[in-house]
């Protein structure tokens, strides 16, 4: 089989298994009225400024910042509260109606690209940093994932990076998805100089203790690191 043949394959298979997702569910899963959702996400952005700071960066002034796998924004969102630049930005996406919800909710000058990311219009070297937030694990054929590594490799200038973030080990409860461990993170980006952050609460556990109280998740994740099912690896396109 060809590799184009390979990419529409996984691409319509990606599809088909978030079609079979509640829309309702994950709106409710992940929302950030949600107290777990919420302490996973803001313990995301200190990971993703600490790792940023400790690269060089003070700000995202000027920077050209690109999230493959961008849904309906809300990364993209969180982007533009820490400094980026609307016209600086663009996200990826393959689902046509997360598409329009994140439209729905950017700036116009913020770029978005419907589609496979193998196949996108982006230019070699041109982004400062490509975000990844849980791609891999959505990605079951282990060609496909090699693919898009490279080709997100070949879009980061030398002095950027990639931003990945997924979780590490399997979920027994979803054949959807598969997890990426530190090692395969490392496999798919070989020329890299890595950083890795171990971060989130198991989700199940998060959501059990969200529901005795809304602090619980923040301080069962503090004294508990290794409940922690997710990593973010920051991967360094040295000059």
């Amino acid at each position: 089989m060809s590799p184009l043949v390979e990419d529409d394959d996984e691409a319509r298979a990606v599809a088909e298994r978030y079609a079979r997702r509640d829309p309702r569910a994950d709106a409710r899963r992940y929302g950030l009225f949600d107290a777990a959702a919420l302490q996973a996400q803001q313990e995301r952005l200190r990971a993703m400024v600490a790792l940023w700071r400790a690269h060089g960066w003070a700000d995202l002034t000027g920077r050209d910042l690109l999230e493959v796998g961008c849904g309906a924004g809300g990364n993209l969102l969180d982007l533009l509260r820490l400094g980026a630049e609307p016209g600086r930005l663009a996200g990826i996406e393959l689902q046509a109606d997360r598409v329009v919800a994140a439209r729905a909710v950017l700036p116009s000058a913020v770029r978005l690209i419907e589609g496979d990311a193998t196949r996108a219009h982006v230019a070699p070297e041109s982004q400062d940093a490509v975000l990844l937030f849980t791609v891999f694990s959505s990605l079951l054929d282990d060609a496909t994932r090699q693919r898009l590594a490279a080709t997100i490799w070949r879009w980061v200038r030398p002095g950027g990076g990639v931003l990945h973030y997924d979780f590490a080990v399997d979920n027994p409860r979803n054949a959807d998805v598969r997890g990426v461990s530190t090692a395969q993170v490392r496999a798919l980006f070989p020329q890299a100089r890595c950083t890795v952050r171990r971060l989130t609460l198991a989700p199940p556990l998060a959501r059990a203790a969200a529901r005795l109280h809304a602090g619980l998740p923040a301080w069962t994740n503090a004294v508990l690191p290794l409940l922690r099912t997710h990593r973010m690896a920051w991967l360094v396109k040295d000059r």
